[in-house]
């Protein structure tokens, strides 16, 4: 077969692109780890030398670290000066973790989904999927980063406001239940904007729900709790609003945890499903953020429904039909799509 010269130069001029984001991304989490970016982005321009001193680390390392930052773009270098600074829009996206725009969480998930490969293959050959408490821990925390500066901007002044109904029985004191909730990022967020509401978080990975507590600790919060239970399994009964933060893709059988939320909800209660943003079909979904979301769905959501019984597969690029099948064979009558985002769809459902 002919080789079109013009097609492989394009290909080629991507791939380079592409091994210089992969090659970075590690550069990224080594920036967060030592406390680089935040540094940078405390005051005045810096040396290499300068940040080095400033975050005890090695001088020769750290301006080899600076030059592959300024040649991705990530930070600024003034040639006249010999130093490194950062425009409000870089420190939005790696030094502001209130930012809505920091993404290094996700930088984190990459760390686990490399380290893990080995499993990951295996499961490709085998089917046998990859269970969530299997990766490694940098998943989880990276995951609870990724997530919780969305959660913060968006959560209560945005979402929350456009189901029916909930926000006012939640300034009344309400029963709510978040369901697989991690380290309870979101938890969080709605327990210290309702303190008159009780909530309650559940995940099946012990180690997440230590650190869920740990944070409620932190944050003197008195209305939440947190406790591990399976989607299907969690305890309780006549919760007011039930949610499920971009998890029940990754779920083994999503209607069966539906089903469970229907016999644990009030007759005029609230669920919502809060999901990766996508379209209904692949080709409308092949985009940056489709991307994204299917690069992780193979690594991380598809592998880990299909550890567990049913092994449905959704995915996190699943998209409101998929979801409303979901969501009506577990026994919901009204579902609609309440809100979005470029990176979240916003789901209700009614009995």
């Amino acid at each position: 077969m002919a080789i079109n010269e013009d097609r492989l130069h394009s290909l080629l001029g991507k791939m380079v692109t592409e091994l210089g984001a992969a090659a970075a991304g590690l550069l990224i989490i080594v920036g967060d780890k030592l406390g680089l970016y935040k540094e940078l982005a405390a005051g005045q321009p810096l040396t290499s030398k300068g940040l080095a001193e400033r975050t005890g680390t090695t001088e020769r390392l750290v301006r080899e670290w600076l030059a592959a930052q300024a040649s991705s773009g990530y930070i600024e270098y003034d040639q006249g000066n010999y130093t490194f600074s950062m425009t409000p829009e870089q420190q939005a996206v790696f030094a502001d973790e209130n930012s809505p725009a920091f993404l290094v969480g996700g930088f984190l998930g990459l760390e686990s989904i490399y380290a893990n490969e080995p499993q990951l293959t295996e499961s490709f050959r085998t089917g046998g999927g990859m269970s969530w408490g299997d990766h490694c821990s940098c998943l989880f925390c990276g995951t609870e980063r990724f997530f919780r500066p969305g959660y913060r901007a968006n959560l209560v002044s945005e979402w929350l406001p456009q189901l029916d109904g909930v926000v006012d029985k939640l300034k009344q004191g309400a029963k709510m239940a978040d369901v697989g909730c991690g380290h309870g990022a979101s938890t969080l967020v709605m327990a210290e904007a309702f303190p008159d509401s009780q909530f309650y978080g559940f995940d099946f990975h012990p180690p997440s729900i230590e650190r869920a507590r740990e944070l409620a600790r932190e944050a003197g919060l008195n209305n939440v709790f947190f406790d591990v239970a399976t989607a299907k399994e969690y305890p309780g009964s006549d919760y007011d609003f039930v949610a499920f933060f971009d998890c029940l893709h990754d779920m083994g059988d999503p209607v069966g945890a539906i089903e469970h939320v229907r016999e644990t909800l009030t007759t005029d209660g609230t669920l919502m499903l809060v999901e990766p943003f996508a379209n209904d079909t692949l080709a409308e979904n092949l985009n940056p953020v489709g991307r994204v979301y299917y690069a992780f769905s193979t690594s991380v959501c598809v592998p880990s429904s299909l550890s567990q019984e049913v092994g449905l597969g959704l995915g996190a690029q699943a998209g409101e039909a998929r979801l409303r099948d979901v969501v009506t064979q577990g026994g919901f009558s009204q579902f609609r799509r309440a809100t979005e985002t470029p990176f979240n769809l916003v789901l209700e459902a009614k009995l």
